[in-house]
């Protein structure tokens, strides 16, 4: 047992004046500036400022100017920053349609679109389509035809709805379904969803 143990003893030696030198090198080509910006997080702040651009965008007809991070999506910038929470974070990979708003007309799931490249552009989410107390004809009859249940996916259907029909694309069921299978209903409410949109469609959509 003696000789297995001063056998193995160069070994460990070896390991631990490697991990020990590799460590004090990293110490010393680390410059003293940084370590200390790391300890107080000062390179957070910096990162926090100079990080951060302009932007400049018209969301449910409201012209903002705001100052983000070119990371954040769409969807987290109406979220957090600007606290419509009607627009719902589900898959956040752009499957099921939940994230659903308009730019300039056009659906979009805006968890796939970062907040910078919207530029000038025109956001309406959910909140954007009522007026006032006013319900937005899509939002009323999905109410008249029961198009939900839990209400999770409810948004970003009428949003697509919305698009759906100024789309022109409701010439027939299996063509409203086709155009709005973008948008997942876990509670599977797509029949009355299909109503809904029908309806709106023969009593004239007023965008």
């Amino acid at each position: 047992m003696q000789s297995s143990d001063k056998e193995s003893n160069p070994g460990d030696s070896r390991r631990d004046f490697l991990k020990k030198s590799s460590l004090i090198t990293a110490i010393a080509l680390t410059p003293a500036v940084a370590v200390k910006a790391a300890e107080s997080q000062a390179d957070e702040r910096f990162a926090e400022l100079f990080e951060k651009i302009p932007l400049n965008i018209t969301v449910n007809n409201k012209a903002l100017k705001t100052f983000i991070e070119p990371r954040v999506t769409l969807l987290d910038y109406l979220r957090e920053e600007l606290h419509l929470t009607g627009t719902k974070k589900g898959c956040d990979h752009g499957q099921c349609g939940a994230c659903t708003v308009h730019i300039d007309g056009e659906r979009v799931n805006s968890c796939l679109s970062l907040a910078v490249m919207n530029e000038g552009k025109k956001i309406t989410t959910i909140e954007g389509l009522a007026i006032g107390e006013e319900l937005h004809p899509m939002q009323a009859a999905f109410i008249k035809h029961d198009g939900f249940q839990c209400g999770y996916c409810t948004p970003g259907q009428i949003m697509s709805a919305v698009a759906c029909v100024n789309e022109g694309h409701t010439g027939s069921r299996a063509e409203i379904s086709e155009y709005m299978s973008g948008n997942i209903c876990r509670c599977g409410a797509y029949p009355n969803i299909v109503d809904a949109i029908i309806d709106v469609t023969k009593g004239g959509l007023k965008s």
